[in-house]
């Protein structure tokens, strides 16, 4: 068992204890069976391996990183970004205009889920501005922002272009969410600042959420230390995974969400939370469906499927019972709710509403593996201290 393997075990905690460390041990550190050829250097291309929509070429003096399709409804849309080092010799097939010089010293991020990978690579001291600083998670981050060392950017209309300006970051982080975030994107690139798009909130596999630890191991010269941080990823969930799939024998039924006015937007069965749901040794109620969107659906035909749900998660920002009374009475009369299987994933989250289930758990879904499956087969892990997780009670 590596090194890393233990540090990770050490910080976030195990499961069951020594019960982890057995399955570790008997199950393998090096994942032969699954994705053997990650991160081999295949005529030139540093694997991703899971990660869908990210591809990095090491080439002759610089590194191309292709984001595929990087926004919802997106098709043959690859963004490239030619990443040189400092200091070398310029390749002389590339122009300036499209390159990023690397390491990067200065980065604001338009995403707050971006955070985590940054900040397990040792570079806090890069980020200079947020967009929704009040949304930050992570200590030492909001610590530097009451400091004034990172600034709140803003967003769409209310981006601070003049702020933007004066921190003359190397990079701007952004996601796409489609043709509307083309007016702020484009009042950024007017500043002559370089932008980088962000698809990791596409990916449908948590691994392959996770594995964008890469760009940013690329992007602070750091590959070898992004390539640890996830191959030890890697092996916590799938030892996590196959210890369940071996352990459980039943499979609860698991509903999610919360309906919004008299909506309920259902996240699709090819969603990485539906994947978490099966690899935790349950069934997500929407398991079939394939979409590249949340699908809305009325609050009648959701209460008839929910009506099988065995437990509820991810419910909205619901501390209390009385709160989903609140949204639909109806709701109270749920099997789920009744025998008080509610569970929502805000336990870790601050006063302005930062959450670090969308930070650390983004690089880290193996401890949203563990506390899933804690919740919904307790009796393999009695004892389990939930850790992105709470229990809601019904009054």
């Amino acid at each position: 068992m590596n090194d890393i393997v233990i540090r990770y075990i050490k910080q976030f905690r195990t499961f069951s204890g020594i019960l982890f460390l057995i399955a570790l041990t008997e199950l393998g550190c090096d994942r032969k069976s699954v994705n053997n050829t990650l991160n081999d250097e295949l005529n030139g291309n540093y694997n991703t391996g899971i990660a869908e929509k990210l591809l990095i070429e090491r080439l002759n003096g610089y590194s191309k990183v292709t984001i595929i399709n990087p926004w919802q409804g997106a098709d043959n849309v690859n963004l490239v970004y030619n990443l040189v080092k400092r200091d070398t010799i310029f390749p002389t097939e590339l122009d300036s205009s499209d390159v990023i010089f690397v390491p990067i010293r200065s980065i604001v991020c338009m995403s707050t889920t971006h955070l985590a990978m940054i900040s397990a690579l040792g570079e806090d001291r890069s980020v200079s501005g947020v967009s929704g600083t009040g949304y930050v998670f992570s200590e030492s981050l909001t610590k530097r922002i009451e400091e004034g060392s990172i600034l709140d950017v803003g967003y769409d209309s209310g981006l601070n272009k003049e702020l933007m300006l004066s921190i003359s970051p190397d990079i701007v982080m952004m996601y796409g969410i489609g043709s509307e975030s083309a007016g702020y994107v484009g009042k950024i690139k007017e500043l002559g600042i370089k932008i980088i798009f962000n698809a990791d909130y596409l990916e449908t596999d948590p691994l392959g959420k996770a594995e964008w630890i890469k760009l940013f191991g690329a992007l602070y010269c750091k590959e070898d230390m992004a390539d640890s941080i996830f191959k030890s990823e890697l092996q916590l969930y799938d030892s996590l995974r196959l210890l369940i799939a071996d352990k459980i024998s039943v499979k609860p039924k698991v509903l999610l969400g919360l309906p919004y006015k008299d909506t309920w937007y259902v996240s699709p069965g090819n969603s990485f939370i539906s994947k978490i749901i099966s690899d935790a040794g349950g069934v997500y109620l929407w398991k079939d469906t394939q979409s590249a969107f949340s699908m809305p659906y009325g609050i009648e035909n959701v209460y008839i499927d929910a009506l099988k749900a065995d437990y509820w998660l991810n419910i909205g920002s619901i501390k209390s019972g009385s709160e989903i009374a609140a949204v639909d009475e109806r709701l109270t009369k749920l099997p789920c709710y009744l025998t008080g299987n509610l569970f929502n994933n805000n336990r870790r989250i601050t006063s302005n509403g930062g959450n670090d289930y969308w930070e650390s758990g983004t690089l880290f879904p193996h401890l949203i593996l563990e506390d899933i499956a804690a919740i919904i087969h307790p009796e393999i892990f009695y004892g389990h201290e939930l850790f992105f997780y709470q229990k809601i009670l019904k009054n």
